[in-house]
């Protein structure tokens, strides 16, 4: 529908393509948001558990304890028991353990983890950008300029098509558009010359509206004065030798 022309093999792989990577997102957002979920229920009863413990604490803190005449009081590490016993303390954890990695960029201390977010179900198109589907594809028809020779012979001609109305000759300098009932390619000035006085497809006779007629998108060439608009949307730095 935005006049791009597509090899129909590329696009519906690029399709079906596109749908496998959309699925494959959805269950990863599908995924996280679990244990998302998991997580935020175990935080709440985590807080709930320190809720209680506080108040133990609290409540234990109001009696007096009975001090035990047989102890010396808290044991520390490298101490002596009063039975002549040593005490110690678990094994210490080493300080490599704790430090963070600054060579990996996912174990630095500012690294958090990806939130992915809700992917889209609509298959983009890869250049317009804006949603297309299978059903907004329209077949394209071109007229050869010979229809007695062979693809192989056609391909070595310099001028291959023509318009299927006037017959001109079809190039990348010559804005073209689609006929939307036939599919056939015309010339712009067919359209705004014939076509646009009647509105209707001179190949099957159906009666055309303005979005029947899709003109067709140009690639650039090598010359700047190819017609297509091309402008920098980004800078980026270049290497110089």
């Amino acid at each position: 529908p935005d006049g791009y022309l597509y090899e129909k093999q590329a696009i519906l792989e690029y399709i079906l393509h596109q749908k496998t990577e959309i699925a494959k997102k959805m269950k990863a957002y599908e995924k996280q948001k679990q244990a998302l979920k998991s997580n935020n229920q175990l935080e709440s009863k985590s807080e709930e558990r320190q809720k209680v413990e506080r108040f133990k604490t609290s409540e234990n803190s109001i009696v007096s304890k009975p001090i035990n005449p047989f102890t010396s009081g808290q044991k520390k590490d490298g101490q002596v028991s009063s039975s002549g016993e040593p005490v110690s303390a678990g094994p210490a954890t080493t300080s490599s353990q704790n430090l963070p990695s600054f060579w990996i960029p996912s174990l630095t201390p500012e690294a958090k983890p990806a939130v992915l977010k809700k992917p889209s179900k609509a298959v983009l198109c890869p250049m317009s950008g804006r949603p297309i589907k299978m059903n907004d594809l329209i077949p394209v028809r071109f007229t050869p300029l010979d229809p007695s020779l062979d693809r192989v012979a056609l391909l070595n001609r310099q001028e291959r098509y023509v318009c299927a109305v006037t017959r001109d000759a079809l190039g990348n300098s010559i804005p073209c558009a689609v006929l939307r009932p036939s599919g056939t390619v015309v010339t712009q000035e067919c359209v705004e010359k014939l076509i646009k006085k009647d509105m209707i497809d001179p190949v099957s006779g159906d009666k055309l509206t303005d979005k029947d007629i899709i003109p067709l998108q140009r690639g650039g060439t090598g010359f700047a004065g190819s017609g297509v608009d091309l402008r920098a949307k980004e800078a980026r730095p270049v290497m110089q030798a």
